[in-house]
């Protein structure tokens, strides 16, 4: 990702609507159908500045990889211990068969090779363990957030799919998320192509937008895993071994 990404995350990522949302939405989540163990083993890959690895902790014990120095500082500050900085898909020195969770919140998109990169995360699984997945939605919703995000695709459930089975690996509870929102995210796109307006910026939008967005974002906790979603800006799914 440019320079200026991991910037605004560090920024904003504690008070922008869509990251405070999505950690509440992937906690129910992850509580009703990732039947893990309790202290779990968990590992996150791309943690960012790590702003997921407290949500995460709730579930066992977290290590992170994070291959940006300036994101992989503040997150092990987070973390309490040093994260890691295994690049995908070869994930260099991460062990075989020992974690009951890997985490990975919209990077797959980042790598070239998503498979061969599922597939090193299937080998450092452990019996049982599962991969949580969360990636972009709809090619056609391509923008310059994708760009400067330096996304080599978005997915519709298809080939997601495709890919998660390439990798050895079946998806469970498929499903879009960040769907109430999405007929503004949509129209944002398109108004942007229209009017040559397309940009990156990420920043919150004002307070009390801000508010309401997460709000309305936030309802989906009650939703996602539970039933099936309408078309949405995100789509997420737990991996297993096939």
């Amino acid at each position: 990702m440019d320079r200026r990404v991991y910037d605004r995350m560090a920024e904003h990522d504690s008070t922008h609507w869509w990251y405070r949302a999505r950690r509440d939405i992937l906690a129910d989540y992850l509580t009703r159908e990732g039947k893990l163990p309790k202290q779990a083993r968990i590992l996150e890959i791309g943690c960012g500045t790590g702003h997921n690895l407290p949500m995460l902790a709730r579930f066992g014990t977290v290590d992170a990889i994070e291959i940006d120095p300036a994101a992989r500082g503040i997150a092990s500050q987070r973390l309490g211990k040093p994260v890691g900085e295994a690049p995908l898909p070869g994930l260099p020195g991460v062990p075989d068969s020992h974690y009951d969770l890997i985490a990975v919140l919209d990077v797959v998109e980042h790598i070239e090779d998503d498979v061969a990169a599922l597939r090193a995360m299937r080998v450092r699984l452990a019996p049982g363990g599962k991969i949580l997945i969360t990636v972009p939605a709809h090619q056609w919703m391509w923008s310059a957030h994708d760009v400067v995000n330096h996304h080599h695709r978005r997915y519709s459930k298809a080939t997601l799919v495709k890919g998660i089975e390439a990798a050895g690996l079946r998806p469970r509870k498929l499903g879009y998320f960040n769907s109430l929102l999405f007929p503004l995210a949509a129209g944002a796109r398109v108004a942007g192509r229209i009017t040559g307006r397309d940009d990156s910026d990420d920043t919150p939008p004002p307070r009390l937008v801000n508010k309401l967005f997460e709000g309305i974002f936030r309802l989906e906790r009650h939703l996602v895993g539970r039933v099936p979603m309408p078309p949405g800006v995100s789509i997420v799914t737990l991996a297993e071994p096939a």
